[in-house]
């Protein structure tokens, strides 16, 4: 099989109606665009969704939800994923290196769903109260990030930029 001997399977491609090019070809007179109004006339066509000066659908209807640009930002962690974790002392950096969060995710907080039974330190990530009381009661310890860490910084910035 070579490149240049491929074609459509047969049948699947007509060839094109050439408008305007007598009665006999079936496609004469008004070549497909109907009698007189705006369509049938040259340059005359208007906006998707005009509906001839009536309120069109998409104004109409009320406005709905919302988009967050940050909701891939920050990743949900699982109890249950710190508690199949190698290391003990676990920050941002350990989480990625283990692929708990994806690529994307600028920062990390813990949830409280599943269970821990081992003691372990968790720095700069953001937790739950329900998942801190769960740590402790293990004998683990929790160290609260200080700030909002810098690429996240820039991206709230950017988002607030972009509303003004």
């Amino acid at each position: 099989m070579r490149l240049n001997g491929l074609k459509p399977a047969p049948g699947s491609r007509q060839p094109r109606h050439r408008v305007g090019r007598g009665i006999g070809s079936g496609w004469g007179k008004t070549a497909g665009l109907g009698h007189k109004g705006q369509k049938a006339r040259a340059g005359g066509f208007h906006k998707v969704g005009f509906e001839g000066g009536q309120m069109p659908l998409h104004r109409r209807l009320p406005k709905r939800g919302f988009a967050s640009l940050t909701r891939n930002a920050t990743a949900e962690v699982r109890l249950s994923d710190l508690q199949n974790m190698k290391a003990t002392e676990i920050d941002f950096a350990a989480l990625r290196a283990e692929h708990i969060v994806p690529r994307a995710a600028l920062n990390a907080k813990v949830i409280l769903s599943g269970k821990l039974s081992r003691k372990l330190t968790l720095k700069g990530v953001k937790a739950s109260k329900g998942a801190r009381v769960a740590i402790e009661a293990a004998g683990g310890t929790y160290e609260a990030p200080a700030a909002a860490p810098a690429p996240l910084a820039k991206l709230v910035a950017k988002v607030k930029q972009a509303k003004e």
